[in-house]
């Protein structure tokens, strides 16, 4: 594998496996890499000859400066993944090379980064948006691979490729766990022993809400969600949700939707942590 750190480098590479017929898939990343930033490599390896990762801790999408100061940063042991993995070329450039001027593009996505952690996070979506944007312009993949944890985030992306007629093929990927269910994150290193061990309530509460879809009401659920989160001293609902899965608009009753996520993010001391579960689509 090859580590390049500027945005000219990146693209004559890119560009001379482009002449020679090859597809180029690509996984963006913020680094901390974990065996669900591996599997996107994989599936990437599936469907494209040549792979591009991408390690940018973006500092424009953290609207709190103590979460950009704690974000962890392992960038020997991510190389050493990214080889196992047989990864092709690693992007990681410094934030100078990424914004030698302040970027202040301002985009426009409706409602889709208004609500959920838009409501929650504000600007957030638009620093993941120009740095996506950027990133799209510098390696231009035939396909990029998301993990579908992050949905929202998905659904923008989707947009930004459709509003800026970008030619990439977006392919979301299967959120993948550990064994206890809790989805994999690079924040969940930062959890701890004690967190850690109660952290699967979340994803064991989403499967508890998919069972009673079939029955209970939307506001039912909600109630049930809210209900479960204050038996626990150390977890702090700040939103649940259930959304259709394309407008993200919430739904108030089954009829609304024919497609529906529910949706929730937790804090568990001090880090936060976020999770879905396709209830029907």
């Amino acid at each position: 594998m090859k580590t390049v750190n500027t945005i000219s480098e990146t693209r004559d590479l890119i560009n001379s496996i482009k002449i020679q017929g090859k597809t180029v898939g690509f996984v963006p990343t913020m680094g901390a890499l974990h065996d669900g930033h591996i599997t996107l490599i994989r599936e990437a390896r599936k469907e494209n000859n040549f792979i591009v990762c991408s390690i940018f801790v973006n500092p424009i999408q953290f609207n709190n400066p103590n979460d950009l100061k704690n974000y962890p940063r392992e960038i020997e042991k991510d190389i050493k993944k990214l080889v196992e993995a047989k990864c092709d070329l690693l992007f990681h450039p410094s934030v100078e090379e990424m914004y030698p001027e302040p970027d202040n593009t301002i985009f426009d996505f409706g409602d889709l980064d208004k609500v959920m952690e838009g409501a929650f996070r504000p600007g957030h979506f638009n620093g993941v948006a120009v740095v996506v944007k950027k990133l799209f312009e510098i390696v231009t993949p035939h396909r990029a691979y998301f993990g579908m944890k992050d949905y929202q985030q998905l659904v923008i992306i989707h947009q930004l490729t459709k509003d800026y007629e970008i030619p990439v093929e977006i392919v979301p990927c299967t959120t993948v766990r550990e064994k206890d269910g809790l989805a994999m994150s690079s924040r969940n290193q930062l959890l701890s022993k004690s967190e850690r061990k109660i952290a699967p309530i979340i994803y064991e509460t989403l499967k508890l809400v998919k069972v009673q879809s079939g029955y209970a009401t939307i506001s039912e659920l909600k109630d049930f969600v809210h209900d479960q989160f204050r038996k626990h001293k150390n977890m702090k609902l700040e939103y649940f949700e259930i959304v259709d899965m394309y407008t993200l608009k919430s739904i108030r009753t089954w009829a609304d939707s024919r497609t529906a996520i529910a949706c929730i993010a937790v804090y568990l001391g001090n880090v936060r942590l976020i999770d879905n579960i396709i209830l029907f689509s």
